[in-house]
């Protein structure tokens, strides 16, 4: 009986396995990662977009959108039949939610013991329900002086908040769907894709409420995600010798465009309907060269830590900012060594809370 039963698990275990990482990618995702943060730190010491030279990076989580599409398509279409809707949902909550509470539980701490504000005084009768509601990813968007954030203690949880959905969209409707099904949809989210940067004159929407600022999340997700999928379908795959670093910087290019209030509408779509799969393409296509997979392991596995956990100190940043009204020479090295601070605190999480609690979850999930 034993010897059945460790033969199941062994069974379980190799089922649930996730499949081998397209390691570029994963260094893409981090670079990406990077960029949030920095533009995080430069959209409130250099708010007029004009000036701010990464203006573009909110752009990132369309391509973070995309990489979610190619790698769950890659990973699950040919086996969720296997292990079932109910053990794929839970494998997607076990890697993703851990950091949804622990950036929820440092937005808690951050914002009652922000040294240059009181603001949660405000808000002391609400401050419970913002935590839960962050916890469990229900949108509370009750804070006007900060923009009227889905997620105040952690703004960044917008996305996941999408991402969860078109996770379960996936599982019930998308993996089901023909290839050319899949591409006519896609075809059409470009399309909305298009009209809500025309009607916003910007992408970077979906993370408020005001304005309708909401309706960019599914908008967003919705095209990314598919265009993900269809990358891997169609197997547009960009064979090339180019290497991590390359893509990398073609990547970057994105982020780092030139911004204009007059052609931000065109230059956004333009980036995230073609140029961001575009690498996407090119990453999961190019030659990793051994010097530098070290590097892509590292940037893969920091990069979601680093996305969940650096927004609670962005705002501790807004209130320095706001209290002192430093100039840009005082805010910019505060910028750089903050960055190189979070990716530690990043790598800290991942280590010694993240990993840990996702191999505690794995093994109940495998028993089960």
């Amino acid at each position: 009986m034993q010897q059945e039963l460790t033969l199941e698990r062994k069974s379980a275990n190799d089922l649930l396995k996730t499949k081998q990482h397209f390691e570029i990618l994963d260094g893409l995702r981090g670079v990406a990662a990077i960029a949030v943060v920095v533009y995080h730190f430069m959209e409130i010491a250099v708010p007029d977009y004009n000036n701010c030279f990464i203006a573009h990076a909110y752009l990132a989580v369309d391509f973070f959108f995309c990489l979610s599409g190619f790698v769950i398509a890659y990973a699950y279409d040919n086996r969720l039949q296997k292990i079932g809707t109910t053990a794929f949902l839970k494998l997607r909550f076990i890697r993703l939610h851990p950091l949804v509470v622990i950036g929820s539980v440092l937005g808690l701490l951050t914002f009652i013991f922000d040294p240059f504000s009181n603001l949660w005084l405000s808000y002391s009768g609400k401050v419970i329900v913002m935590f839960v509601t962050a916890c469990l990813m229900i949108p509370y968007a009750v804070v006007p002086e900060r923009y009227f954030n889905l997620f105040h203690l952690n703004p960044p949880t917008w996305s996941l908040f999408w991402e969860y959905v078109i996770n379960v969209v996936y599982a019930f409707v998308l993996v089901k769907l023909s290839k050319k099904v899949l591409l006519v949809l896609t075809i059409i989210s470009a399309a909305l894709v298009v009209y809500v940067s025309y009607k916003w004159k910007i992408l970077s929407l979906g993370w408020g409420i005001t304005d309708s600022n909401w309706i960019g999340g599914p908008v967003r997700v919705s095209f990314s995600f598919l265009m993900g999928m269809v990358i891997y379908r169609y197997g547009w795959i960009i064979k090339s010798k180019l290497g991590f670093i390359p893509i990398a910087i073609l990547t970057l290019l994105a982020f780092l465009f030139p911004w204009s209030d007059k052609t931000a509408w065109i230059v956004d779509p333009v980036i995230a309907i073609i140029y961001l799969p575009l690498m996407v393409s090119l990453g999961a296509g190019a030659h990793l060269r051994s010097g530098v997979k070290k590097i892509c392991k590292f940037s893969g596995d920091i990069s979601y830590p680093l996305y969940m956990v650096h927004y609670p100190f962005i705002w501790i940043f807004f209130s320095w900012v706001a209290k002192a009204k430093p100039d840009i020479k005082e805010m910019t090295p505060v910028i750089i060594v903050g960055t190189v601070l979070l990716l530690a605190f990043a790598y800290l999480v991942l280590k010694f809370v993240d990993e840990p609690i996702r191999k505690y979850l794995r093994k109940k999930l495998i028993k089960a």
